[in-house]
């Protein structure tokens, strides 16, 4: 990859480049799709974005370690060195801040590098390279240099990892100007949103999350064509309703459809927003919802403080606030870091009950304490 850099430099234009689970998370069987011909995992969603994007654009590469020889950790670049050589898909040593600055180089110099951690736990070794160069390069030279790269892996919690493997880095990387934060969930999110990543021409941390690897979503003709890709900047109302909003992303999104459907047998109608991407962050859907159904329940795996359902209470306390009908009610993980311990590790998480009390609490029906005596 040296040596298309150098070519790259010399020669000014395009370089020629060479072709050559243990818990399953609560997701609910009602999703708002419309009808699928088929099904497909998120595995195969990301598996064949890559694929179709290296394919439609010489420049873009996939980087990591155990990316080629073993077809990725969690097998998302299965089949890809095979079909495009090791000058395009690359495995690297365990030295998270070494590749990270090549690919960051790379993208420099007009290549589109997608640069796979391991677990974003393993990002913070690169953090100089992600925030201090790729994110702040654009603005620091007025839009001179542009840095198209993809920094994607699993974010958050696993099962039993331990609290190094476990920290869901969302509000993180989305508090940084220069840098597009992506958080999908279902098969449609992954494939389009990773199209997007890649076409895009600014650096964007795409947080996958292991657990939804396997998960099986419906899948339309529309989102299996080539050309398909998901705006970013735009959340997805997941389940419409009236009477309370909740925010969610990643694998919380299938909590909050599962926690929506409990609600209904109950009498109240949850409306269920799938944020897809962290920053930019669409305060419109989430502010019009809320001046609708005059509730709001943010839900995320990460620490309560600073967080991303922080910023949008922010948001709709800034822009909404008469519309309130009663205080928000945020869903978080423990602000402490993750047990190793399974039954620590669960209390630590959200889980459906958490955000059916919520919601019942913002709707005025939950159960008085005194009550529970």
């Amino acid at each position: 990859m040296f040596g298309i850099i150098r070519q790259k430099v010399s020669a000014g234009g395009s370089p020629p480049l060479a072709f050559g689970q243990m818990i399953r998370p609560a997701v609910s069987a009602w999703r708002g799709y419309s009808a699928a011909a088929k099904q497909m995992t998120v595995r195969e969603a990301l598996n064949t974005a890559l694929d179709e994007e290296m394919s439609a654009d010489p420049k873009v590469f996939l980087m990591g370690e155990e990316v080629g020889e073993y077809q990725g950790a969690y097998k998302i670049s299965k089949g890809l060195l095979d079909k495009y050589g090791p000058e395009r898909v690359l495995d690297t040593p365990i030295t998270e801040a070494g590749f990270t600055g090549i690919g960051v180089g790379a993208a420099y110099h007009g290549l589109k590098p997608v640069v796979e951690f391991m677990t974003f736990n393993f990002s913070m070794q690169a953090m100089d390279h992600i925030i201090n160069s790729a994110a702040k390069s654009n603005y620091m030279s007025a839009g001179q240099i542009s840095v198209p790269i993809v920094f994607r892996g699993p974010n958050g919690a696993a099962a039993g990892v331990g609290a190094q493997h476990s920290q869901c880095y969302a509000a993180w990387y989305a508090s940084c100007p220069g840098l597009k934060v992506l958080a999908p969930y279902s098969s449609e999110d992954a494939r389009g949103l990773l199209k997007a990543a890649i076409r895009d021409p600014d650096p964007v941390v795409f947080l996958e999350n292991e657990l939804l690897y396997g998960e099986v979503f419906p899948i339309s003709a529309e989102v299996l064509d080539s050309s398909f890709c998901l705006p970013i900047g735009k959340a997805k109302i997941e389940r419409e309703g009236k009477d309370v909003t909740i925010t969610a992303f990643s694998k919380m999104v299938g909590y909050a459809l599962k926690a929506a459907e409990i609600l209904a047998k109950e009498g109240i109608s949850a409306e269920v927003i799938n944020l897809r991407s962290i920053r930019p962050l669409d305060r419109h859907a989430i502010n019009a919802s809320v001046r609708k159904t005059n509730r709001l329940v943010t839900v995320e795996e990460g620490f309560p403080q600073h967080g991303v359902g922080a910023e949008i209470c922010a948001s709709v306390v800034e822009e909404s606030f008469g519309y309130l009908d009663a205080p928000v009610e945020r869903i978080c993980g423990a602000d402490v870091p993750m047990p190793y311990a399974a039954n620590l590790e669960r209390i630590a998480l959200p889980q459906v009950e958490d955000i059916v009390r919520a919601s019942k609490r913002a709707c005025y029906r939950s159960v008085p304490m005194a009550a529970t005596a």
